[in-house]
């Protein structure tokens, strides 16, 4: 994950079970035990370039939140928890009464963006959900467009998970202080 910008625990734990010869992958660390040897690694080896990558990455997060204000976003994922590095994406949740809108605002402002589904949980349910992927200032972005309705679902708990698992401007912005 740190050296080759593996990001779903899931594949990972797959590909290292596979490594390993192992049949599958549930003799492998919990994703809680592995955020920890990846934090721990990163800490170990990646010193000197983690931390700055990190930081510009949320530097981007910020921007992109600025500019997408009226879609009420959300950081989630590496570069919210600070295991971001330069393999990373920065990946924020949107929200929309009318899923057209965000596609308008990325015309209208001449972002070019690829369109794709993923099937993720909301609430008790699952939903294609339309995900958006284009570069700002030379680092990924994704963002997912969600219902406004589903903006008060939090993510399904994640027990293995270290400090909030969605963020606001406000949130992120806290985190770029010294």
């Amino acid at each position: 994950m740190a050296e080759e910008g593996v990001q779903d625990y899931a594949y990972a734990k797959q590909k290292a079970a596979r490594q390993a010869g192992l049949a599958d992958s549930h003799a492998l660390p919990d994703n809680r035990e592995i955020e920890a040897a990846l934090r721990e690694y990163q800490g170990l080896y990646q010193s000197d370039n983690q931390p700055a990558e990190l930081r510009q990455l949320r530097e981007v997060a910020v921007k992109v939140m600025r500019e997408f204000a009226q879609f009420r976003p959300m950081l989630v994922g590496a570069v919210l928890n600070g295991t971001a590095n330069q393999f990373s994406e920065v990946t924020l949740q949107l929200f929309a009464d009318d899923p057209k809108s965000l596609p308008l605002f990325l015309l209208n402002r001449r972002y070019r963006f690829e369109q794709a589904e993923k099937r993720v949980r909301v609430g008790d349910d699952w939903a294609d959900v339309p995900q958006y992927f284009l570069e700002v200032d030379g680092a990924p972005v994704t963002l997912a467009l969600y219902g406004r309705g589903d903006e008060h679902l939090a993510p399904r708990a994640r027990p293995e998970a270290e400090g909030p698992q969605r963020a606001r401007l406000a949130e992120v912005e806290a985190l770029l202080r010294p």
